[in-house]
């Protein structure tokens, strides 16, 4: 979802810079319970859209709880919401179903993103590890978010990018999908890797940033 000027001014011998589109799609993925759809509400600016079902006895032996027993319910379709980062660029965000009964829906959930967030919980670090791939298999750009969730034991970041075999240029960063500061600055910093990653000029920080 991508919409506003492809580019902007005159660049040497003729060149233009192509620019941050206004409206940008940004997915937000990773394993179950991690935090997806937390992340969505926080930061939204309207009612988020949720698409969740309790968990039920038929869950038993598909969905994979352990470490996240007090989770009751799950996105079966995705979770959508939406931020003004500034006057004229707004952030629309997808959320992915973490369960891989419902991988076949991320292409659809991707489709036209400008990077992705993958969502990391140290408690559970493998469940992150189809999403990487994938983005990776895309060629989309996209930062490892770790949630850090009480009681869980905290680790350097270098380790974390080490584990996740995550080349150099793969941000990872600390969030709290709680906290609407710590969530927008992984959508900003997201965006300017994105940007950076696919040759885009423009501003996506919010002016009291």
């Amino acid at each position: 979802m991508v919409s506003g000027p492809s580019s902007a001014g005159g660049g040497r011998h003729g060149v233009r810079a192509r620019r941050l589109p206004t409206a940008v799609k940004i997915v937000i993925a990773g394993g179950f319970g991690v935090g997806k759809t937390t992340m969505v509400a926080t930061v939204s600016e309207t009612r988020p859209l949720r698409t969740e079902e309790v968990l039920t006895d038929n869950s038993v032996g598909v969905d994979d709880i352990s470490g996240v027993e007090r989770k009751g319910t799950t996105t079966v379709a995705m979770d959508f919401g939406r931020i003004t980062m500034k006057e004229d660029y707004v952030l629309y965000l997808f959320g992915t179903p973490g369960q891989q009964r419902f991988w076949f829906m991320w292409d659809e959930v991707s489709l036209g993103a400008i990077g992705a967030v993958v969502l990391a919980d140290t408690r559970r670090l493998s469940d992150c590890f189809p999403s990487v791939d994938y983005f990776e298999r895309r060629k989309t750009p996209f930062i490892v978010a770790v949630n850090c969730f009480e009681g869980a034991k905290r680790y350097d970041l270098a380790e974390i990018q080490m584990a996740l075999n995550l080349g150099p240029r793969v941000p990872v960063m600390l969030c709290d999908a709680r906290d609407l500061e710590s969530c927008k600055k992984v959508l900003i910093d997201l965006v300017l890797h994105a940007m950076k990653t696919r040759g885009l000029t423009g501003d996506p920080e919010p002016q009291n940033a």
